[in-house]
């Protein structure tokens, strides 16, 4: 018998059915009990499946469990705009118009009818509670640098109008290159222009000292203010150093960028450690960033992620979750920047372990890593195998070398989802080429 056959048996003899039925998550709420953070990854960023049922699992986590944040890979001042719709503060008029800050490529990852249904459901839970029991809904990535200055400058202005022109001053460096940072980290590569680090690092400096004049009025809405300002111009520091990375390798911005977010995490147990006495946060990001970068081919090459950062910083206290598909469509581009397209997901790759799950001729199930307790089983599960990830961006003619990467899933993550066959995730701007885009069967031979 084959290894991949021993496999098959093995995870058949311990997967559990996985329909989205409330029931199917109860093996999953077994194991996130004891933890402080639950990370919940996608195999991609456009597929319904995977967004649909972390947000069911998201909402088991908040009612029974009492989570009170979700912090997703989404840029801060956007994902703080859906804070203040769904703790009832703001301007919006329904979770459609508060997802609208979500303009940046790819806006379908946040513009989705998965995440407006959350986010409706979200309002709804937390208009039933006091201000001080409302679940939040947090941003962890750095790209927004220029929306994050906009929301720097506007805090000051109505909070300290002179800090706010010394602020105007040093951010300008930043705004000679417009609103695409690409150029500022060309022309500071090539030596054309000077870099903007000390001037982000004096202004974040500054508002952090200024603190406590900053906190006179009274009340929670204040210190919320102060902290949304304060992780801005944080954002605007990272992502300043991020943009100057591009072209000193793909390791070391990857690392930049997942140091940023495990930082924001840390920042958000600290900031709503003041209103719960141990707060209890939901992650959602790509498996890449979730599942625990040692046990990769890509950390064995140097990078690191958000899941290796949270699992060092908080043994014990983290539960890390995956989702896998074998096949069916996704919502992604074909470039980066490029038009929404729902595409064709091809098969998996022989001995992936996608193909493994499939074998198990199972429509879906989850499956507790930690099951796998045996020294024989472990070196199964233990052996590096083929995962594949589908970003933004899908290439299905370059499949091997664009979306796959060795792993040993038993040190990857506590639990995985498989969901065998998988639709694409719709976005709230269907545009004619996403409508009819869907690629044949046959796709990309044409045989």
């Amino acid at each position: 018998m084959s290894n991949e056959d021993r496999l098959v048996r093995a995870i058949t003899d311990r997967a559990r059915p996985f329909s989205g039925a409330s029931k199917d998550f109860d093996p999953l709420l077994e194991l996130t009990g004891g933890a402080s953070c639950v990370m919940i990854g996608e195999a991609s960023h456009g597929t319904h499946e995977f967004y649909q049922q972390r947000a069911e699992l998201t909402k088991r986590l908040i009612l029974e469990q009492g989570f009170v944040a979700v912090a997703a890979e989404a840029d801060w001042p956007d994902a703080y705009r859906v804070n203040r719709y769904v703790r009832g503060l703001g301007f919006d008029a329904d979770a459609e118009e508060a997802l609208a800050g979500f303009l940046r490529f790819p806006a379908w990852m946040w513009r989705n009818a998965d995440v407006l249904d959350f986010v409706g459901w979200l309002r709804e839970y937390n208009d039933a509670r006091s201000p001080h029991e409302k679940v939040g809904f947090y941003g962890l990535d750095l790209y927004s640098l220029h929306g994050s200055i906009a929301a720097v400058l506007a805090y000051l202005d109505s909070a300290d109008p002179a800090a706010a022109e010394r602020a105007r001053s040093r951010y300008a460096c930043l705004e000679h290159f417009g609103p695409e940072p690409e150029r500022y980290a060309y022309a500071t590569h090539l030596g054309l222009s000077p870099d903007c680090e000390r001037e982000v690092i004096a202004q974040l400096v500054e508002l952090q000292q200024r603190k406590a004049s900053m906190l006179r009025r009274d009340g929670l809405a204040a210190e919320d203010e102060y902290f949304e300002a304060e992780q801005n111009a944080r954002v605007i520091k990272n992502a300043e150093t991020y943009y100057r990375s591009m072209f000193g390798g793909q390791i070391a911005s990857w690392n930049l960028r997942d140091t940023h977010m495990a930082d924001t995490l840390d920042a958000l147990f600290a900031h709503l450690g003041r209103r719960f006495q141990q707060p209890k946060i939901v992650v959602w990001a790509h498996n890449s960033h979730v599942g625990n970068a040692r046990a990769t081919e890509l950390g064995a090459e140097g990078e690191i992620n958000i899941g290796e950062l949270a699992c060092k910083r908080h043994p014990e206290k983290i539960v890390l979750i995956g989702f896998s598909t074998y096949t069916g469509t996704v919502t992604a581009a074909s470039d980066w920047g490029g038009s929404v397209q729902r595409m064709r997901v091809q098969t998996a790759l022989p001995k992936s372990y996608e193909e493994v799950f499939h074998r198990l001729g199972e429509p879906g199930f989850s499956l507790l890593l930690r099951d796998f307790e045996d020294g024989e089983l472990q070196s199964l599960v233990d052996e590096p195998r083929l995962q594949r990830a589908i970003g933004v961006v899908y290439k299905p003619e370059t499949e091997r070398l664009s979306h796959y990467f060795h792993v040993q899933l038993r040190r990857e993550f506590d639990a995985i989802i498989h969901i065998d066959r998988t639709r694409a995730l719709e976005p709230l701007e269907c545009t004619s080429q996403w409508q009819h885009g869907e690629a044949p069967e046959t796709f990309p031979t044409g045989i």
